[in-house]
């Protein structure tokens, strides 16, 4: 089986993990990127305030995503491009967030994902000073990107999980999990207790 996956990443409005206000998503067929998406969303009523602190993080304003369609419009098209992929993200605790928390707040099931963090394979893969996005990406030879930027972000992590396979000899994100003693997470309706 080889390297495929979807690489994730969402900017939010505010502190509310249900914010999301853009996502990027980058598809990885056999270690190379073949297809590329984001887009700007309306987070759900009660989590759409902008904090001055996020808009200072990625840029992003209440006028930015107005207009844009909403979650619970928007989550079939990231489910299409995702498919049955694993996904991947760094600090990927954060993304996974998210998708429960605006299903959750938009009344909808969160779809079924296996997933993995770039940020657990950089760890065990580079010797670094930091493993935040940037500095890892890097470390895989991706730099220059406009950071938090969704799709930007999603792509460096992306170029992550290809380096590092290489660097591991891993042709799948399961080989790569394991030689890495990363954990492969979890998250929808079949994991919900």
């Amino acid at each position: 089986m080889p390297l495929d996956f979807t690489a994730i990443d969402f900017e939010t409005a505010n502190s509310s993990s249900a914010s999301a206000c853009s996502v990027g998503l980058i598809k990885v067929r056999a270690g190379r990127v073949v297809d590329r998406t984001g887009w700007l969303i309306q987070p759900p009523l009660g989590h759409d305030e902008f904090f001055e602190w996020n808009t200072r993080i990625h840029g992003l304003r209440a006028a930015d995503v107005v207009g844009a369609a909403g979650w619970a419009e928007q989550l079939p098209d990231l489910v299409e491009f995702a498919g049955s992929d694993h996904l991947v993200a760094h600090n990927a605790g954060f993304d996974m967030g998210v998708i429960r928390a605006a299903c959750a707040a938009t009344g909808l099931p969160c779809p079924d994902f296996s997933y993995l963090c770039s940020l657990q394979v950089a760890r065990k893969t580079y010797h670094l000073d930091s493993y935040r996005l940037p500095v890892a990406a890097m470390a895989a030879g991706f730099e220059d990107f406009h950071h938090h930027d969704a799709r930007a972000d999603a792509e460096a992590c992306a170029a992550i999980i290809i380096h590092a396979a290489r660097r591991h000899d891993a042709s799948t994100i399961s080989e790569l999990a394991a030689a890495t003693a990363a954990r492969v997470g979890r998250i929808g309706t079949a994991v919900a207790a």
